[in-house]
């Protein structure tokens, strides 16, 4: 059960891991802004909680004893804390951190009864609500992320023991944490995860104790961090939350003898002059309570000023960037010198790629936009990439990305690859040795050279340029254009490579899709070395969904 000596022991065991972990979460820092300050700021604002607690209740600073003279309720106690994180909270992480406690507030003040199970699930659940609210620009990869993937995962536990649930919320935090490094370009690009979400991860982790979790069933922690100094350079041109570097100031302040419209009001006004706003409350009705409130500006009069319009700001303090960011070391982004970076869409695919020396990005369910392509671009830790889409549809994203690569100091160059098997011939071609540009001429070349068609099955009749198909009829494609038809796979195989090899060739590639059987590549590979024995044949499992089988000729 969660008592008021839980919550204390949660709050000094979530105080040491910050504590403990500190200086690592400060250098894994890079969002929103890269000031190395978010295990710090997160520590502070759980001792702030802490604080609050022993202040209400006189404790020294030892665990509460349930029934002592002066022991709190666990809401009082659950309230205590939310209104020292409120009031104490530190930079963006800080008011963040300030929600999540005041989420547990809210859930065990309307529970009836014991505090069991359900509680914590509603708990985390309202955590996760009210730390999204806070954030004017919420962006995936963050700590959002992680707390989601915390209060999605306690929702769907159905044990009614506190611990398994909170371990299961800790075990998704870690899995959520590890994706956040591929979710945003600015942790890819620093090769680190989501600072915010690390410090969260230690918040959880340290609850899951507290309520009896085994320790050898605590998450494993996310990958080390590189160091400060190897970070420096890019720590210096990180974005920041909402895409902008052209603030230089940290505001906060916090707001009483003000009213929801009001608030309102200013999150707006704050938006029109910075960036990275967050204004919380501690859910007085009519929003007549305390708030904290946060934002990064250059102009701090006019953060003031609309604080006044809304009400009285006090404790106001202000932080610059600059002071809070060392002098790096270098630009240590890049680990390499040279990368290809290839888009599939079927896993099988993906494998055959890596084994050639290719990053991947696997666009099984749904096709990467820019963002994702950037973020893998950095990711891939290589200081010149080549970037082959394999889809004509994503050419576009793939040159969206380029660009905003380069502005970042990588150099990348698109080759639109409208196949995979066109991308698999330049990735065959690629070698690392050579000048970057005679390389590129190299891959597009081998990639031009590369003729593609597949089958497709008909699943209605219809008038195509070589006649009329029925359904189940096997159709050739090529550019877009149904060019023959077949009574079954293994005839539209052979018709289609014999159509293909007219113009010559010397390689024949063939990708057998999700559904197709092995024998189908085994007789096309036979018929072709019997009937063409000048062409070398090749058969991989593909395991596309769209296309029974793929063909390319070299």
């Amino acid at each position: 059960m969660i008592d008021a000596a839980l919550l204390s022991r949660w709050t000094a065991e979530s105080a040491a891991g910050l504590e403990r972990r500190c200086a690592e979460i400060d250098d894994i820092n890079v969002f929103p802004v890269a000031d190395g300050d978010t295990g710090t700021n997160m520590l502070l604002t759980m001792r702030a909680a802490g604080d609050e607690l022993r202040r209400r209740y006189r404790e020294d600073g030892g665990p509460l004893a349930p029934g002592s003279p002066g022991s709190p309720g666990c809401a009082e106690a659950a309230a205590a804390l939310a209104r020292g994180a409120l009031v104490g909270a530190r930079g963006n992480s800080g008011v963040i951190l300030s929600q999540v406690l005041r989420g547990f507030s809210e859930a065990i003040g309307e529970a009836q009864g014991s505090i069991d199970a359900g509680v914590l699930r509603a708990a985390l659940g309202r955590a996760h609500r009210l730390a999204r609210a806070a954030v004017a620009r919420p962006r995936e990869g963050t700590v959002l992320s992680v707390l989601a993937a915390a209060a999605e995962a306690a929702a769907s536990d159905v044990s009614e023991a506190l611990a398994d649930v909170a371990s299961t919320a800790a075990s998704a935090a870690a899995e959520a944490l590890r994706a956040t490094t591929s979710q945003l370009p600015e942790l890819a690009r620093a090769g680190v995860v989501d600072a915010g979400g690390y410090g969260l991860l230690v918040v959880l982790d340290a609850l899951a104790t507290a309520l009896g979790r085994p320790a050898d069933e605590a998450p494993s922690p996310p990958p080390p961090a590189r160091t400060r100094t190897a970070r420096g350079a890019e720590a210096l041109t990180t974005d920041r939350e909402s895409g902008s570097d052209r603030f230089s100031y940290e505001v906060m302040f916090l707001l009483d003898s003000t009213d929801d419209a009001r608030v309102s009001v200013l999150r707006a006004e704050l938006g029109a002059v910075g960036d990275s706003v967050a204004v919380v409350g501690d859910g007085t009705a009519g929003g007549a309570g305390l708030w904290n409130v946060h934002v990064h500006c250059n102009d701090v009069g006019a953060a003031v000023e609309a604080g006044i319009e809304a009400g009285r700001p006090h404790r106001v303090t202000v932080m610059r960037f600059a002071d809070q960011v060392g002098a790096g070391a270098g630009d240590s982004r890049f680990t390499r010198e040279r990368g290809v970076l290839m888009v599939v869409a079927a896993p099988e695919v993906a494998e055959l790629a890596r084994e050639s020396g290719a990053d991947v990005v696997e666009a099984v369910d749904t096709a990467p936009d820019a963002d994702d392509l950037t973020a893998a671009l950095a990711g891939t830790r290589a200081r010149h990439v080549v970037l082959l889409p394999g889809d004509p549809d994503l050419t576009g994203h793939a040159e969206r990305a380029a660009s905003a690569a380069r502005r970042s100091g990588q150099e990348v160059v698109v080759i639109p690859t409208s196949s995979v098997l066109q991308g698999l011939s330049a990735l065959a071609v690629h070698d690392a040795s050579r000048r970057p540009g005679d390389d590129v001429v190299a891959m597009a070349e081998a990639a031009a050279g590369t003729r593609t068609a597949g089958l497709l099955v008909a699943e209605s009749e219809a008038l195509t340029w070589v006649g009329r198909c029925a359904p189940g009829d096997v159709l050739g494609i090529s550019d877009g254009e149904v060019v023959l038809i077949a009574p079954d796979l293994s005839v539209g195989a052979l018709w289609l490579a014999h159509r293909m090899l007219t113009a010559g060739g010397e390689l024949v590639t063939a990708l057998l899709g999700a559904e197709a059987e092995v024998e189908l590549g085994e007789r096309l590979a036979d018929d072709l070395r019997r009937t063409h024995p000048e062409v070398d044949v090749v058969v991989y499992r593909g395991g596309q969904t769209d296309f029974p089988l793929v063909l390319g000729v070299e």
